[in-house]
């Protein structure tokens, strides 16, 4: 359905500084991604402009520029380092004559290269669909002089429009299985509450080493590799931490600056892993040059999916790349975990993680001995209906002692609705 490059295609690339623009794009992540899509670049064309013009997005001289650089090169394709209007795309095929793609179709394109589930499969299908909407007159050009004229009024529009009704169709077929999917992870989410099981689930920038540290924790066999995007279906995985018990930790795709909304909202369901989560670990490429923006651009997105509220440890990867720079943990004035030092190639200081995992989800559980007196049936009846009793005994004066163990929004639920202070259960 989308038109992915085969390995092997040579591309002239094309990259402005516009003033106009707040946050600017980087031409060496960009080549990052065009290799990651089995494309060779073979030039790079550069310039800088105040805004973009309407009808090519660059100005004439660079135009030519392109020209020469596709014909000198022999390129096939000629990739955009921004997003381009479906008329913009038309104009500049007609001028280059080679196929144009911008930002976002390379994007999709490797998703589509990667995604290895069903669900992912249908995400991709989704983005690409919802992308190729606006651009669907182009597989239409030798048909454009039966647009309109006497006698040749007709086909091209009713074609096109035949296609777009199809492209509707699958659109919204697309929609209701994905619909279904986040339905079925939105009971198992429910079912891992009920059994009070944490979510820790793992954001950060693409290719920070999420999938290598995701499969060192679990010793699962996630693809991982060196490139953007190797992860784009999520995972899931139960492990055990000391006085915590069971914990799913979640495996999730990459984030990258400027990630097109449509392909937030078309893995929403994906997504949806991280906005539910106890605790993200925000994983970080600590030898990457762009370390600091790279964080900004991934909490622009937990903004943008509602989930810049949830507890965060930030897991700095990758120290074997360092010189002198140890496995450790960063704590705050209160001796709480912010941060963690650590190599998911080498194993060195995962031990750590664990600790800090354990430290932060502890301090949302309640794990503790309470003593009810007989006038308190109700909190004793509440705590078992939630599944929150470890053990219960009694004692000489006749009241229950329970070992409970729950999330303390719960406890305090709980408290609050049987009228009863947490000092009075000591």
């Amino acid at each position: 359905m989308f038109e992915r490059p085969d390995a092997g295609e040579r591309a002239v690339l094309v990259h402005l500084e516009l003033t106009s623009e707040s946050e600017r794009e980087d031409p060496q992540e960009f080549k990052e991604l065009v290799t990651s899509a089995g494309v060779e670049p073979v030039a790079l064309v550069e310039g800088s402009r105040s805004h973009p013009t309407p009808r090519f997005f660059v100005g004439e001289g660079k135009l030519e520029e392109i020209k020469e650089a596709v014909v000198l090169h022999e390129a096939d394709v000629v990739l955009f380092n921004h997003a381009l209007s479906p008329s913009q795309e038309r104009n500049l095929e007609r001028e280059l004559k080679c196929r144009v793609l911008d930002r976002t179709g390379v994007i999709l394109d490797i998703f589509a290269q990667r995604a290895r589930t069903y669900e992912g499969k249908l995400q991709v299908e989704l983005a690409q669909l919802e992308h190729m909407s606006t651009r669907l007159i182009r597989g239409w050009t030798h048909l454009e002089r039966q647009k309109g004229g006497i006698g040749l009024r007709g086909p091209g529009e009713t074609q096109l429009e035949t296609d777009r009704r199809l492209l509707r169709a699958r659109i919204k077929y697309i929609g209701k299985r994905l619909e279904k999917v986040r339905t079925q992870r939105e009971q198992g989410r429910r079912a891992r509450q009920r059994a009070e099981i944490p979510t820790v689930s793992l954001v950060g920038y693409t290719n920070a080493g999420k999938s290598t540290l995701f499969n060192r924790i679990t010793e699962a066999e996630v693809y991982a590799a060196n490139q953007l995007f190797a992860t784009l279906d999520p995972t899931l995985r139960r492990i055990t931490l000391p006085d915590i018990g069971p914990v799913v930790l979640a495996d999730t795709v990459g984030f990258i600056r400027h990630l097109p909304h449509k392909l937030v909202e078309a893995f929403r369901a994906t997504l949806e892993e991280t906005e539910n989560a106890d605790l993200l670990l925000h994983v970080v490429d600590s030898n990457s040059a762009e370390r600091e923006d790279n964080m900004r651009q991934v909490e622009n997105v937990l903004i943008e999916i509602g989930a810049d509220e949830i507890p965060m440890l930030v897991v700095y990867n990758k120290i074997d790349l360092l010189d002198g720079r140890g496995p450790g943990i960063v704590r705050d004035d209160d001796g709480k975990p912010l941060a963690v030092w650590l190599s998911a190639r080498t194993g060195e200081g995962i031990p750590m993680l664990f600790a800090a995992i354990s430290e932060l989800l502890a301090r949302n559980m309640v794990h503790k001995t309470v003593r009810l007196p007989p006038n308190l049936g109700r909190l004793r009846a509440m705590l078992y209906q939630n599944g929150s009793v470890v053990h219960e005994g009694a004692s000489e004066d006749g009241s229950l002692v329970l070992e409970v163990r729950l999330p303390r929004s719960d406890w305090l639920q709980m408290l609050s609705r049987a009228g009863v202070s947490e000092e009075a259960l000591v």
